[in-house]
C-alpha cells in the first residue's frame, strides 16, 4: 500500500506489455490513476483483426478513464486531458509528447526508460545493450523535455546483464525493476523529496535506434562473441535471421537460440555442419551452434526436432 498523505492523481501513458505491467503495479499498490492514454486500436496480424494495446486492456479491466488520440496535439484530446486535472503524467513506452501535453501537470511529466541514461537513448535500449556486449544496464526515470530521452534524471536502478541473457528475459527483469522505480519516483514527488541531475553529454554515448528487419541479418564475418551477442540481443524479438543455401533450396532461418564455441578450424566461414545432435556454422574463431530456430514456413523448433527433418547437403552454407 502507498502510505503517502499526499497521494498524487496520475495520468498514465503507454502502449506495450512492458507498460501494462507497470500500470498494473501502480493500481495494485493503491496509486490514484485518473486516466490512461494509449494508442488507437489497429489492424494487426495475417487476419488484420483489430487489436487493442496491452495498456488499454488493463485500463478496461479496471474501468479507468481511457483516451486513445491519433493526434497528440488535437484540441479535443488536449481539453480532455486537462479535464482530468492530474498532478503528474507517467510515461512508459509511448510516443514523443508535444510540449502542450508534457508541460500540463503541475508536478511535471516523467518517463521510464530501460537503460542507464544518458546511455542508450532511443527506441530499443534493451536490444542494443546486449548486442554491444554490455555487462550492466538498468532503468531510469527522468522529466520529459523538448528532446527524446534527454531530460533531467530523477532516479536509476542498475542490474547486471548475464552472459546468457536474451532481450526477452532482460526485458522482464527491467520491467519489474521499472515498476518499483516508477512507484519510488511517485513517492519522491508526493513527499516533495526530489532532486534531479542533468544528463551529461559526451562523445562516448551509445544510441539505441529502432531496429528494422534489415538490421536483423546476421553478419557471419564478425567474431563469435559479437555474433552470439547479436543473436541474444535480437531474441525473441525482433529475431536475428540468416539465409541457408542448401543446393537448390534457399531457406530463411530465424535464430532464436544459439551459443558460441571457440575452436580453431580450417573450414570456410559460413559452412553449415550437421551431425545427429548438432547444427553449427563455421566462423572465423570457432562455431555458432544453433539451439532453437525457425525455418521459413515452419514453427519455432528446438534443434533436435529440426535435425530430424532437415536434409542437408555437404556443401550447404549460410549467409
Amino acid at each position: 500500500m502507498n502510505m503517502s498523505k499526499n497521494k498524487l492523481s496520475i495520468v498514465f501513458m503507454g502502449t506495450p506489455h512492458f507498460a501494462a505491467y507497470i500500470l498494473e503495479h501502480l493500481i495494485r499498490t493503491d496509486h490514484s490513476i485518473t486516466g490512461v492514454v494509449t494508442v488507437a486500436d489497429k489492424a494487426a496480424g495475417r487476419g488484420k483483426k483489430i487489436q487493442e494495446s496491452p495498456v488499454k486492456s488493463v485500463a478496461l479491466k479496471h474501468s479507468l478513464t481511457l483516451l486513445q488520440p491519433t493526434n497528440l496535439k488535437d484540441l479535443d484530446f488536449v481539453k480532455s486531458l486537462e479535464a482530468l486535472a492530474a498532478d503528474v503524467f507517467v510515461v512508459v513506452a509511448f510516443r514523443m509528447l508535444p510540449e502542450v501535453v508534457w508541460s500540463m501537470p503541475k508536478n511535471g511529466t516523467f518517463n521510464l526508460h530501460a537503460s542507464l541514461l544518458p546511455q542508450y537513448r532511443g527506441a530499443a535500449p534493451i536490444n542494443w545493450s546486449i548486442i554491444n556486449g554490455e555487462i550492466t544496464t538498468g532503468v531510469t526515470t527522468f522529466f520529459i523535455d523538448q528532446k527524446i530521452d534527454t531530460g533531467a534524471i530523477i532516479a536509476q536502478t542498475t542490474t547486471p546483464i548475464g552472459k546468457e541473457d536474451t532481450a526477452g528475459n532482460l526485458h522482464d527483469t527491467l520491467m519489474e525493476l521499472g515498476a518499483l522505480l516508477v512507484a519510488e519516483t511517485l513517492l519522491m514527488i508526493e513527499n516533495k523529496n526530489i532532486t534531479t541531475a542533468l544528463q551529461v553529454e559526451n562523445t562516448k554515448l551509445k544510441d539505441a535506434p529502432k531496429i528494422f528487419k534489415e538490421d536483423c541479418q546476421i553478419n557471419w564475418n564478425l567474431k563469435g562473441v559479437e555474433i552470439n551477442n547479436f543473436i541474444r540481443g535480437m531474441s525473441p524479438y525482433p529475431t536475428a535471421w540468416t539465409t541457408l543455401f542448401n543446393q537448390e533450396q534457399t531457406i530463411v532461418v530465424k535464430v532464436i537460440g544459439a551459443f558460441f564455441e571457440r575452436m580453431p578450424h580450417n573450414f570456410k566461414i559460413g559452412l553449415v555442419i550437421k551431425s545427429k545432435k548438432e547444427l553449427k556454422v563455421a566462423i572465423q574463431d570457432g562455431y555458432i551452434h544453433f539451439t532453437k530456430i525457425q525455418l521459413s514456413g515452419k514453427r519455432v523448433m528446438e534443434i533436435q526436432e529440426v535435425l530430424n527433418g532437415l536434409h542437408l547437403q555437404e556443401n550447404a552454407y549460410i549467409l
